[in-house]
């Protein structure tokens, strides 16, 4: 977190706050000082879907899917501020870093975009934060890796869903490429963590974790930014 700002200072960026949308003037950053500080304050904590899809693993959030994450989540996927993959990958390290403890071999599992939406994005968005994720636990004292095993379905647009067609299209979403090349280090294994940018349901994790699972990778827990809250009907 103690670099959050540096990261934000590096990017070159337009004078429109991701985290509030407000243009202010002199803005220098791309993230306002007080959306930087309700950043910099969130603290990891566990998270769990009700109710819970089978399968799923521990998950870890950031913090919940509102205010200034909520914004910079949506800036940098739907509004093409890529720089922002920096200090968001910064922000999963710390969640990674919650839910595994002790620095240990990590084996960071991206799930994967569809063909369709890393064109519409100009990238695969989660293998950005990926790398960014693991170049900082690597330099906490971490030794982690992004693999790539799954291979992402086309699938319809989730938001279009409700949940019982969330869950179908999970079944059928993902599909294992070979393991080869995965390594593990000498006398170790990996701790294998999901990754993801926001939890809802949580049915795709669960059924990414099932497609893992069956190639002898068993998430030990799921990061995430955020987590989706439901709203309470009066």
């Amino acid at each position: 977190m103690t670099r959050l700002w540096a990261d934000l200072a590096d990017l070159v960026l337009p004078a429109t706050c991701a985290g509030c949308r407000e243009r202010r003037p002199g803005l220098r950053h791309g993230v306002c000082p007080a959306c930087v500080a309700a950043l910099g304050a969130l603290r990891p904590l566990s998270v769990r879907p009700t109710p819970a899809p089978p399968g799923l693993p521990a998950c870890v959030a950031l913090g919940p899917y509102a205010g200034p994450l909520r914004e910079a989540l949506l800036a940098y996927k739907e509004h093409g501020r890529h720089g922002l993959a920096r200090p968001l990958g910064a922000l999963l390290a710390e969640v990674v870093a919650a839910g595994v403890g002790a620095a240990r071999p990590v084996a960071l599992v991206p799930v994967p975009d569809t063909a369709a939406a890393a064109r519409s994005r100009y990238g695969d968005h989660l293998d950005r934060l990926a790398r960014h994720c693991a170049a900082r636990l690597n330099r906490g004292g971490w030794v982690a890796r992004v693999h790539r095993p799954l291979r992402a379905l086309p699938r319809p647009d989730s938001v279009t869903l409700d949940s019982a067609g969330r869950a179908a299209a999970a079944e059928a979403a993902f599909r294992p490429r070979s393991t080869a090349g995965w390594g593990r280090a000498a006398g170790t294994t990996p701790v294998v963590v999901l990754l993801d940018d926001i939890v809802t349901t949580g049915v795709t994790l669960a059924a990414a974790t099932r497609v893992l699972s069956a190639t002898g990778w068993v998430p030990s827990v799921a990061a995430v930014l955020a987590a989706t809250q439901k709203r309470r009907h009066s």
